[in-house]
């Protein structure tokens, strides 16, 4: 049996942020085969600021409560600020998640990264090189 922290099952018996957002003005998804976690986060920008998110994830508790945190984390947050969101920041906000679970905070901030990805590209902005090899890594990688 998997020990989670009390966070960890708060955001996942009470997600926030969840659901499909209309008209959103970047959507990522990735998703991991092997564990069969599938994450789909969707954001809004106004003045460079992501105004709102949400997700749809298809997965464990913790692909759920790393899903519904790292939408808390960046909400309001320019475009800038999110990019340097790390994996760390997700598990910290956790308060920890076992060492098997870890792979789903890597695969939220992919998700978000595919979206600010997906804004930037819709809206004809430069794209920082990091995030263009990122999503390029995804790409082959089959996580997206």
């Amino acid at each position: 049996m998997i020990n989670y922290s009390k966070k960890v099952l708060k955001h996942f018996r009470n997600p926030h942020n969840v659901g499909k957002m209309a008209k959103p003005d970047g959507v990522g998804e990735v998703g991991n085969m092997a564990c069969g976690d599938v994450m789909k986060l969707y954001i809004k920008v106004t003045d460079d600021r992501i105004a709102n998110i949400k997700f749809e994830t298809y997965g464990c508790a913790a692909a759920i409560a790393t899903s519904s945190v790292i939408t808390d984390l960046v909400k309001g947050k320019t475009i800038s600020e999110a990019l340097v969101m790390t994996n760390k920041d997700v598990v910290d906000s956790l308060e920890g998640l076992p060492p098997v679970k870890i792979h789903c905070s890597l695969l939220s901030v992919d998700a978000l990264r595919e979206a600010i990805h997906d804004y930037l590209i819709k809206n004809k902005r430069i794209v920082p090189e990091n995030l263009k090899r990122d999503h390029e890594r995804m790409m082959k990688t089959g996580r997206n």
